[in-house]
């Protein structure tokens, strides 16, 4: 959500912040209908003081047994349009906070111009990718060999985006989620939380899931959203509170089920398990100081980057231009690990510093000691990491000759001795 003020006071400057999204202009539109608001708004307050003082005469005038009939007609007049005038302010603001509601986050100065992901820029990178002297293969053909990758079956359960593991690779799965988790809470700090994975309306609102979004979620039958990453439950922990400034930083992680009804364009990455309906993923959320955000966000990053490190998985960070952005980020950081088996780099984290775009939806502040005043906190969230991309990584970086794969030396103490799966 916007600050309506900052629009007030630089409507030139938020119309060329949507220009490098790739946006129109919205403030003259925004600024017209909040103006018919707060005109609506004065009229209220107006006929309102008007009433306590012709309410007052009344009371004079009957003091001296003088006739009030005009005043009390005014009086019931005034009430009339006060109720009108009122309900008038609630439309527009109800109108204005629709408009509102689907405008993306601002970039921030930093953030690299351009209209797609052509213009994102590479920040770092680190690791070799392997080579092999036989020709790698993908992660579905690998464990369909192993027999314990089945699409087959699960489109049957399913339909198409699913996936059924087994065996060692359901195991290994399993295990990379349970290391990502130990990592995050043991050396960066994070708090794991369990957080539900059903959500009402105000809580997807509040992360800017809804409404732009609605279409990508699950919806179930009695209004309920299930999550596609738990940022929207683990940022909400903080929504309509005021917390202590001394309580910051508040760092969660999680690692949940996620569901997405839209999981890529129609025909893209529809083999494999690259994109699916329902994934695992750590999430990390930081709730920080608004001086600290941007240190913030380098650290997460760093967090989610020393998951594949651990691993020895080869990747490439960058930054993301204007055009590329999600709805709510004001800077974001992808992570992009090597697959053998495309021969290319794939997204496997994003990590994003939202400001105090979600703080403003979820209404969630915090407290100097000793002062009256709020302010808005922000928000940061990301991947720490994927667990189904990174166990995609970990088939195709750690594939053999002879279709096997070996588990990486960080993984072995959550495999209990296997060392490597195989048939």
């Amino acid at each position: 959500m916007h600050d309506i003020r900052f629009i007030r006071e630089n409507p030139q400057a938020f119309d060329a912040a949507l220009k490098r999204r790739g946006l129109p202009g919205s403030a003259a539109a925004i600024l017209e209908l909040d103006g018919k608001r707060r005109a609506a708004q004065t009229a209220a307050q107006e006929r309102l003081a008007r009433r306590n003082q012709a309410s007052k005469e009344i009371g004079q005038r009957k003091a001296k047994k003088e006739d009030a009939t005009d005043l009390m007609a005014e009086v019931a007049r005034l009430k009339d349009e006060i109720s009108a005038a009122e309900s008038q302010e609630r439309e527009l603001g109800t109108e204005l906070d629709g408009r509102l509601a689907v405008i993306p986050n601002l970039p921030a100065p930093e953030c690299p111009d351009g209209p797609d992901e052509t213009h994102n820029k590479e920040v770092r990178r680190w690791g070799e990718p392997p080579t092999f002297d036989f020709q790698p293969k993908d992660h579905a053909d690998l464990g369909e060999a192993l027999k314990l990758m089945d699409f087959e079956r699960a489109a049957r359960i399913s339909g198409a985006r699913f996936t059924v593991l087994s065996g060692g690779l359901a195991r290994l799965h399993r295990a990379l989620g349970q290391f990502m988790i130990d990592l995050h809470t043991g050396e960066f700090g994070y708090t794991e939380i369990d957080p539900p994975i059903l959500v009402r309306d105000k809580t997807a609102y509040g992360t800017g899931n809804l409404p732009k979004f609605a279409d990508d979620l699950f919806h179930t039958a009695d209004g309920y959203w299930l999550i596609p990453t738990a940022e929207v439950a683990l940022t909400n922990l903080v929504a309509d509170e005021i917390v202590e400034e001394t309580s910051l930083p508040r760092r969660y992680t999680a690692l949940t089920a996620c569901f997405r009804a839209e999981a890529g364009a129609a025909g893209k990455d529809t083999r494999g398990m690259l994109r699916q309906h329902q994934f695992y993923k750590v999430e990390l959320v930081s709730i920080v100081h608004p001086d600290r955000s941007n240190d913030e966000h380098e650290r997460m990053t760093a967090a989610a980057e020393e998951v594949l490190k651990r691993l020895k998985l080869p990747y490439r960070t960058i930054v993301l231009c204007t055009g590329d952005m999600g709805f709510a980020s004001r800077k974001t950081y992808d992570i992009e690990v090597w697959l053998p088996g495309q021969n290319t780099y794939r997204e496997i984290s994003s990590c994003s510093n939202c400001g105090d775009f979600q703080a403003r939806r979820m209404n969630a502040r915090f407290r100097k000691a000793g002062e009256k005043g709020t302010q808005f906190l922000h928000t940061l969230n990301g991947s720490g990491l994927a667990v189904g991309r990174t166990l995609i990584a970990v088939i195709e970086n750690y594939q053999q000759k002879d279709g096997s794969v070996r588990v990486p030396d960080a993984i072995k103490p959550y495999m209990g001795g296997v060392e490597v799966v195989t048939l």
